[in-house]
């Protein structure tokens, strides 16, 4: 007897699930160039299910950061409703915006690997994270909390910048001087 249609469906959306989670960890690790069986074997499944799932690892690069995009995108209006303020809403947006770009090592040179599957990758950051930022950026100024003038695109270019890590420069570096960034943008009390 074979399982109901809605049965394979919710089957196969977990072992995606599985996998992106899987290539998410595994891309920390060993960058986007990382072999195909480590992410199948942390997935617990097999290299063809990965393959299955995502013929290229471009498809398999893009699925992984469009769902983190998308995380950090729909963070935005949550943190706006739950914080004491705008600018403390901005302040944890950036804490979660840093910690994807400094654990996203590997991804610049497959973004300037020139495969035609990932040129899709950057306008998306763009199309998605700077409407998230220009709203707090938004609420941010309303409430008279940052300097005028300070644009999303302007800032996330800025804290991307800062997040370039390196032998002498990681991920603690690269918080401590978004986190002044961040309070040179804070209008004064």
């Amino acid at each position: 007897m074979t399982e109901p249609v809605g049965v394979r469906r919710a089957q196969a959306q977990r072992t995606r699930s599985g996998v992106l989670a899987a290539a998410s960890a595994v891309f920390v690790d060993q960058g986007v160039q990382a072999p195909i069986r480590d992410i199948a074997e942390r997935a617990g499944v097999g290299v063809g299910t990965i393959y299955r799932n995502f013929p290229t690892r471009a498809d398999l690069v893009t699925a992984v950061y469009r769902h983190q995009i998308d995380a950090c995108t729909a963070l935005a209006p949550r943190l706006l409703e739950e914080s004491a303020s705008p600018f403390t809403a901005l302040t944890r947006w950036v804490d979660a915006f840093v910690e994807f770009l400094v654990t996203k090592h590997g991804l610049g040179a497959a973004l300037g690997s020139g495969d035609p599957g990932l040129e899709n990758l950057h306008a998306l950051m763009l199309d998605t994270l700077v409407p998230a930022c220009a709203t707090l950026l938004d609420a941010c100024a309303a409430a008279d909390e940052v300097a005028p003038g300070i644009t999303a695109y302007t800032l996330m270019r800025a804290i991307g910048n800062l997040c370039i890590t390196g032998p002498d420069y990681d991920r603690a570096d690269a918080g401590r001087m978004v986190e002044a960034l961040l309070a040179g943008c804070r209008r004064p009390a």
